[in-house]
């Protein structure tokens, strides 16, 4: 926009002009003046409205076109909006322009504050821009400071080893144990609270105690010492679930996201290789072969059926082994059914009529036989291991079917535990 010696331009008249000849700038500005003085009154009047800096400059761009003269005139306004329009009007009354004959049509009348207007708005939202990339983050980390600071003082004690713990951690019914303090305040920090330390290789009693009466994942660094912990302290605890941090890796490294993750990929202790277990890696490393196996197998009572089946089907599926002693084949329908399951990691509960009450994943078959009444048979596609025995005993089980034998310290004489025939 050229200069136009007023201080404040709220509006715009931009007009086409069309003329039958050719002529100058200085011919169309003439006009303007000439064909409308009087016609508004003084108060209107183009050349005092100038003169008092109401109006501005008249700017005429004009081009050549065979023969004739084509172009725009922009005339600047500081007066209000029906006083600008009324000078819009008058500039349509000019119908001759030097010494040819032409028209003025007015195009439009802009308000120079809407384009003001949207300067702030444009401008307003790259400062919000910037604000938001710049200040809000800032902000968001001193948040996070602040938490992990308060995590950290959350850090509790727990007996009278003065394990390292979350709050109240005896108030959860189930309990994730870590190798150290590190690992308990990163766990803390990702909004896990049910977590205790070993605080060593050792196993305090305190945390034997605890295991016992809780659902207990056990989580531990991707590395030898991992084993080592796990290796002391599944010989004094009750291990429901082992995680494992990515190999090299430690519990106190990882990030939120991989935390849930190996949590979420926790295994059941029964699912866990032999040679995680103490003493079967014992076996493993001094006497190679293993030999103590077929003695839970009963191998030699295997050429030795009983043919009796007929009968007791005729009177009750179970009829003739109402008590049962590891010497004692299982009912052919439990073979069968262990054979069904292979390679599923699943598990099947049948009742006293061998009919089947449940059929769950192997990793739910604890909590399945803790919640539910008195139960017959059970069979799993995993590891018989001595909490299994012990919980199948408390509901009254007679068979207990597996693939491999674990670490059994004790088995019911009224109860079979067999493995895969």
């Amino acid at each position: 926009m050229a200069k136009t010696y007023i201080d404040t331009v709220k509006y715009v008249i931009y007009a086409n002009i069309e003329i039958g000849g050719l002529v100058e700038k200085p011919d169309v500005v003439g006009a303007v003046f000439g064909q409308t003085e009087g016609l508004l009154g003084d108060e209107l009047d183009l050349r005092e409205l100038q003169k008092n800096g109401r109006i501005g400059r008249i700017e005429v761009d004009l081009q050549a076109r065979g023969g004739k003269s084509v172009g725009k005139i922009m005339l600047p306004s500081s007066l209000d909006m029906v006083e600008t329009s009324i000078l819009g009007a008058a500039l349509e009354t000019v119908d001759r322009l030097g010494p040819c004959e032409g028209r003025v049509m007015v195009e439009k009348i802009e308000d120079t504050r809407n384009m003001k207007r949207k300067a702030v708005v444009e401008r307003a939202k790259s400062l919000l821009k910037t604000l938001l990339t710049t200040q809000i983050p800032e902000s968001r980390e001193i948040s996070q400071l602040v938490r992990q600071e308060v995590k950290t003082a959350e850090v509790s004690e727990y007996g009278p080893e003065r394990l390292p713990s979350g709050p109240n951690v005896q108030s959860y019914d189930s309990i994730i144990i870590v190798e150290g303090r590190a690992d308990v305040i990163n766990l803390l920090k990702s909004d896990i609270n049910n977590v205790i330390a070993v605080g060593g290789a050792n196993v305090p009693k305190t945390l034997a105690n605890l295991c016992r009466e809780k659902e207990i994942t056990i989580f531990l660094d991707g590395d030898r010492g991992g084993d080592i912990i796990l290796k002391e302290i599944s010989q004094v605890a009750d291990i429901d679930y082992i995680a494992r941090a990515p190999t090299g890796k430690e519990v106190e490294e990882l990030t939120r996201k991989e935390i849930i993750k190996c949590l979420r990929s926790k295994v059941p202790i029964e699912q866990v290789v032999e040679n995680s277990k103490p003493k079967q890696e014992e076996r493993q490393q001094y006497a190679p072969k293993p030999e103590p196996q077929p003695q839970y197998r009963q191998p030699e009572e295997q050429p030795q059926p009983v043919f009796e089946k007929p009968q007791q089907e005729a009177e009750s599926p179970l009829q003739g082994i109402a008590k049962i002693g590891t010497d004692i084949e299982p009912p052919q329908i439990l073979v069968s059914s262990l054979n069904e399951l292979e390679n599923t990691l699943r598990s099947r509960v049948y009742d006293e009529q061998l009919n089947l009450k449940y059929e769950v994943p192997v990793r739910d078959l604890i909590k399945t036989l803790t919640d539910s009444g008195p139960v017959y048979a059970v069979v799993l596609d995993g590891i018989i291991t001595q909490r299994l025995v012990d919980l199948t005993e408390g509901k009254n089980a007679k068979i207990l079917l597996g693939v491999k034998l674990g670490n059994i310290f004790r088995r019911p004489e009224d109860m079979l535990v067999s493995t895969k025939f």
